[in-house]
């Protein structure tokens, strides 16, 4: 698909089927993510793969919006590996992590797969629960599957701004 199509074509699924995304396609969207570029190339990102009925239904406990995908990918970084920026107020944790997330939700697309960025979750809770190491803060998690039969993107999707009320020229 050309990246264009990709952009435009791409939704947030709220109603995935039961068919698994298959491993060769998986692979392909946690490539994406490898290959996504980091502060100082420090690659802070670790992917956690969710397929486990048990870790899904844990999942299910703290959000709503997992809308049934069998494949879940929860993306965290190491706060301890991270680039800090002058003046020390911030650090390249979570833009890193966001880059890396976008990567595989556009790979997942280009692959003809749905999937949706959740963020209505208590990280904190959702951690724990997933049993992410102390070090690493989870940013969000990625719906992955295939839209369940004649569900396609919400009527509001293609509703954008205009370019100038979004952008200006200094």
């Amino acid at each position: 698909m050309e990246f264009k199509e990709v952009i435009q074509n791409r939704f947030s699924c709220k109603k995935y089927s039961d068919r698994q995304v298959e491993d060769e396609k998986l692979t392909a969207i946690l490539e994406a993510g490898r290959l996504a570029p980091t502060a100082k190339n420090l690659q802070e990102q670790h992917i956690y793969v969710v397929r486990d009925p048990a870790a899904l239904a844990k999942i299910d406990t703290i959000t709503p919006c997992r809308y049934g995908a069998p494949t879940v990918l929860a993306v965290a970084y190491d706060t301890e590996n991270v680039f800090t920026y002058p003046g020390g107020s911030r650090d390249s944790g979570m833009e890193d992590a966001a880059i890396v997330a976008t990567h595989m939700i556009l790979a997942a697309a280009d692959e003809g797969v749905n999937s949706c960025w959740l963020n209505h979750f208590d990280p904190v809770l959702m951690k724990e629960a997933l049993g992410l190491p102390e070090q690493e803060e989870l940013l969000m998690l990625m719906d992955l599957g295939y839209a369940a039969e004649g569900f396609g993107p919400l009527p509001n999707h293609s509703n954008r701004k205009a370019l100038d009320q979004t952008v200006t020229y200094i």
